[in-house]
């Protein structure tokens, strides 16, 4: 059986069914915490070292990753010869989609001085595609067509892949205007939503009609569920934040604190 490599195996069956109703219950589960949630959550910013730090090792996870991608390539043409690549639709949204949400968050943190806006969008634009891509990494994982021996190429790919995730969800915290609110946990409820009706397709790889808008739509929702973490809050709001349930706290610049 000939394979595109860069694609997965649908899901069928009782499995669709059950990833489907996974999703769903990450939906609900979701909406449920966006209604009980009446003020933003702050996340404490770290300090000038462990910041540093933080940014520094993401840069290792990266360049780590990208090692495990030239070496599973070289496994690969060194078992099937040169592999068949699949076409890819969802680049140019995920493109746009990152200049559109840079320039977003931009104007959003414009008021907390330049800085804060630049470093704010870097860190909520190398996000943004994570928020996609873990769930969806953790959903298709098993199901590529790596080379052999499959379970230690396909660890060998993930697992950085998934550090590099999580450490870009990390960096969020170096922005001092990011903030936890309703508006994030709805939009991402929506995403997941999408993966739930995806996963009713087989979370089949977009080479389908529909397929291909469900995986736009997500992704686009990705991007809008970073974009809405530095939505500017009402001043009733930040007094909650500031002189109620944080009273130590106060508005501060990036890395101000140190």
């Amino acid at each position: 059986m000939t394979h595109q490599y860069g694609t997965w195996s649908p899901y069928g069956g009782s499995n669709s069914i059950i990833l489907a109703v996974v999703m769903l219950i990450i939906t609900g589960v979701l909406i449920a915490l966006a209604i009980r949630l009446h003020h933003p959550i702050e996340v404490k910013r770290p300090g000038r070292f462990l910041g540093v730090s933080l940014v520094v090792i993401w840069g290792l996870a990266v360049i780590t990753f990208l090692v495990a991608v030239i070496t599973y390539a070289l496994a690969l043409y060194q078992q099937v010869g040169h592999p068949t690549g699949p076409t890819n639709p969802i680049t140019p949204v995920t493109m746009t989609s990152g200049v559109f949400a840079f320039f977003v968050i931009v104007y959003l943190a414009q008021r907390s001085g330049p800085l804060v806006a630049i470093g704010s969008a870097i860190v909520g634009t190398i996000a943004a595609p994570m928020i996609f891509e873990l769930p969806f990494d953790l959903i298709v994982m098993w199901r590529t067509y790596p080379p052999t021996p499959e379970i230690l190429f396909t660890l060998l790919f993930f697992l950085p892949l998934f550090l590099v995730e999580l450490l870009s969800f990390a960096m969020l915290t170096l922005s001092p205007v990011m903030k936890l609110s309703r508006y994030t946990l709805f939009i991402l409820a929506g995403m997941f939503l999408i993966f739930a009706v995806w996963a009713l397709f087989g979370f089949a790889y977009p080479a389908a009609p529909i397929p291909v808008a469900l995986n736009m739509i997500a992704k686009i929702l990705a991007f809008a569920t970073a974009v809405s973490l530095f939505l500017p809050q009402g001043k009733a709001q930040n007094n909650y934040i500031y002189k109620v349930k944080y009273p130590w706290l106060k508005p501060r610049g990036f890395y101000s604190h140190c």
